[in-house]
């Protein structure tokens, strides 16, 4: 019994409830590359988030429509998953540090999507003072 009592005092304290991974019940995970700086991570470790944008930015769009033979083509996306190690997501900021109280916030944060209702140049955007 003084065995089992020295046990059940000596544990390791825990910083996250899941160990950092997604892991549970899985013994191996396959190991994925940083897409910042090919450092080999598990898959279940890695932050992974999904990235759409434009294949053609903002400033040729607009030139690429006007010469467009057609009148309603939508130019095409590109989809990409990022996979970062710890290290480079904290660094490029994809996810920040949180204090020991906010660690525990399990829902995610929320989502700002632009507006689309919206005029463009509201209060304080570019061309704000020259509006009368």
């Amino acid at each position: 019994e003084i065995l089992r009592a020295a046990l059940s005092v000596s544990r390791m304290t825990k910083k996250r409830r899941n160990g950092g991974r997604n892991k549970h019940g899985r013994g191996h995970t396959p190991a994925i590359r940083c897409s910042n700086c090919a450092r080999c991570v598990p898959k279940d470790k890695a932050i992974k988030r999904f990235q759409v944008r434009n294949m053609v930015e903002a400033g040729c769009q607009r030139d690429m429509r006007d010469a467009s033979v057609f009148d309603s083509y939508t130019l095409p996306k590109l989809y990409m998953k990022l996979q970062y190690c710890c290290s480079c997501a904290i660094h490029s900021r994809v996810v920040r540090v949180r204090s020991v109280v906010n660690r525990k916030i399990r829902e995610p944060p929320p989502r700002f999507r632009p507006r689309t209702g919206d005029k463009p140049g509201g209060a304080g955007g570019p061309g704000a003072a020259q509006k009368k």
